[in-house]
């Protein structure tokens, strides 16, 4: 085939994966096969990685495949989990996947190996278009799925250089193709939570590092002391699980780091858990800043653009207006009231046909509510 490409297939011993090897394979692809192992701080866990590699190895004997274990260990935990562990500890929320593909999978795992294939390619659900003569970071067919929030760090250097094969299939469709091909993994269950953990808790994970600092849990509207909690680290706005007050449903609206007080407010409909402006930093383009006029498409209209966006991950969008602050910062201002607008998370910020990401920024907020 005259388009035939040498394309490194990062794979994890889940179906997707699985499913973008066969593929790219049964399209004439020349593939190599890679397993990018991190593991727990003391050397173990990782994910099950075990039963990964196994699987992975399955998969490249099936198809004839090199495949390779290649170990990112030390560079996960000196730039993820430090970020991590840094965010927690200064009572922000971080967001460690979308850090694991900005750094390991498309940066680290790109210098050192992906650079020599015409392309790497991932089994994340997403897509790539191209508009205006660049490409872009686009949703996935299936809305549940999609992955372009977890994505919406990487720069246009790496979407450059990156494939998603899935990007137009709804999962059912990936199960059915997959059990099909009689892959080894076709009816295995999807990862959950957050990799680095494997089968550790991840509250256990932060109290090994950060340890407990037990503080006072007040009531918002009345300054009333209603429990106790192990420290401020182990929470985040808008969090309703895990606080163990009777009585709720009960939210966490604000904390204090200097005093290590987590506040909380009761009910569902309780307007402390919603606000309307989320303010960003370190605003990431992916694919040029249509501030600046880079997106042919999109142009702001006396400085205000129209944007689609999200908080967290989630099949919904929000909609609302997007405007720069004069000191390299933006405001976007919902349309409708949003839930749990937590300090260092990221604002994922999308066409207004909700098509495009074109790219993320950090959350934050004033000391008050």
């Amino acid at each position: 085939m005259n388009d035939r490409k040498r394309i490194a297939v990062l794979v994890s011993g889940g179906v997707d994966s699985a499913v973008v090897v066969d593929m790219l394979y049964n399209q004439g692809h020349d593939l190599h096969l890679f397993y990018i192992r991190i593991g727990m701080d003391n050397g173990e866990g990782d994910c099950s990685a075990d039963e990964d590699i196994e699987i992975c190895t399955l998969i490249a004997r099936k198809y004839g495949l090199p495949f390779r274990v290649v170990s990112l260990h030390e560079e996960y935990w000196n730039h993820v989990m430090a970020y991590t562990l840094d965010t927690v500890g200064r009572g922000l929320t971080p967001h460690p996947d979308m850090m694991c593909n900005k750094l390991i999978k498309f940066g680290f795992f790109e210098q050192r190996w992906g650079k020599d294939y015409d392309a790497v390619a991932t089994g994340h659900y997403a897509s790539i278009v191209v508009r205006d003569g660049r490409k872009f970071l686009a949703t996935a067919a299936d809305p549940v799925k999609d992955q372009t929030d977890f994505l919406a760090q990487i720069n246009y250097e790496q979407l450059d250089h990156l494939m998603f094969p899935l990007g137009d299939m709804p999962k059912s469709e990936v199960r059915e193709y997959a059990q099909r091909c009689e892959l080894p993994n076709a009816v295995r269950k999807d990862s959950q939570g957050i990799c680095f953990l494997g089968k550790i808790n991840y509250a256990d994970f932060i109290e090994r590092h950060l340890g407990t600092r037990p503080g006072p849990v007040i009531e918002l509207e009345t300054g009333k002391k209603i429990g106790e909690h192990k420290g401020f680290w182990f929470y985040t706005i808008g969090q309703r699980k895990g606080l163990g007050l009777g009585g709720g449903p009960w939210y966490v609206v604000r904390k204090n780091v200097k005093d290590n007080v987590i506040y909380v407010s009761n009910g569902y409909s309780t307007p402390k858990q919603y606000g309307r402006v989320l303010p960003l930093r370190e605003m990431q383009w992916i694919s040029g800043n249509p501030f600046n006029g880079h997106i042919e498409s999109m142009r702001p209209e006396e400085g205000v653009l129209r944007v689609a966006f999200k908080n967290r991950h989630s099949p919904e969008f929000m909609t609302g207006y997007m405007s720069e602050t004069g000191d390299g910062g933006y405001n976007i201002v919902s349309d409708k009231d949003v839930q749990g607008i937590a300090p260092g998370q990221f604002g994922i910020v999308y066409s207004p046909d909700c098509k495009l990401c074109l790219g993320s920024g950090m959350i934050t907020l004033p000391d008050k509510i």
